[in-house]
């Protein structure tokens, strides 16, 4: 598809990770490291690039949080029609005055980056991806908050639907960290370290956007759900785990026990279509 677009020696860094995964967090720890601009003050949702751009469409154009990945068409990759050289070019300046050029490293966080991956690598060959995956339970129990109306297995279904679709792509990019929300509240300084390490960053990136208990109460939600003494609920759980708990061991997780947090399988590892 030609060159891409003249960003310079600057390394362009794509955060991605479903609503609710604490993709936020991590990239406001990243654009407090000197050597880093991301957005801040822009006046849209949580500073997403995906909503500062006219190139592709946001993910509330597929339902947003807990619906999008259901449709194929945010799966974007480098067969896209949109991956051309003007489209880089486009976004690069329809985000650039959101970023402080003079520093080296431009982040960009949206959660559809995360279906979006091998797309935006065929814009940019060098960008780096950082991915947070968290918990499937408990990003369930955290969107429901927003989806009331949608149910529970709903959006665990859709939570492994995104992460399939991202475990099949990933073989195929050349610059992925995939970082686990449980390992970067367990261990900020090292998580951190970890990231800065890959991104060619120059000594500690800031942990001070992170907090420890965000999860608590959606542990204590789940083990309300998986205890509950109702029959029709005890039913409808028992439905989730026998559909989904083989799935999750898959991830390094069970929904069984929400204390269980495994490595992310290694990229290649069989993944469901």
């Amino acid at each position: 598809m030609g060159a891409p677009p003249p960003v310079g020696d600057r390394t362009l860094l794509f955060v991605g990770g479903l609503h609710r995964s604490g993709t936020t967090a991590l990239a406001r720890c990243l654009a407090a490291h000197p050597q880093v601009s991301g957005f801040a003050g822009t006046g849209v949702n949580e500073d997403e690039g995906q909503h500062l751009q006219t190139v592709y469409p946001p993910a509330h154009h597929y339902g947003g949080p807990g619906r999008f990945a259901r449709s194929s068409l945010p799966h974007l990759t480098e067969d896209s029609p949109l991956a051309t050289p003007e489209n880089a070019q486009r976004l690069v300046e329809d985000w650039a005055p959101y970023w402080d050029l003079d520093r080296p490293v431009l982040v960009e966080k949206s959660p559809p980056n995360l279906v979006m991956t091998r797309f935006l690598q065929a814009l940019y060959p060098d960008a780096r991806f950082v991915i947070v995956v968290r918990h499937p339970a408990v990003v369930t129990l955290s969107t429901h908050r927003w989806r009331k109306r949608t149910p529970h297995a709903r959006l665990l279904e859709h939570w492994f639907l995104a992460h399939d679709r991202f475990r099949a792509d990933a073989p195929a990019l050349r610059h992925l960290c995939v970082i686990k929300y449980e390992e970067l509240i367990a261990d900020p300084p090292g998580t951190l370290k970890k990231i800065g390490a890959f991104v060619g960053l120059d000594g500690a990136v800031p942990a001070s956007s992170l907090q420890a208990h965000r999860s608590d109460s959606y542990q204590r939600q789940w083990a309300a759900l998986v205890g509950a003494q109702s029959p029709w609920r005890r039913l409808a759980v028992a439905r989730l785990l026998t559909r989904y708990e083989e799935r999750a061991r898959e991830y390094g997780y069970s929904l069984r026990d929400l204390s269980v947090t495994q490595p992310f399988p290694t990229p290649g590892s069989a993944a469901h279509s």
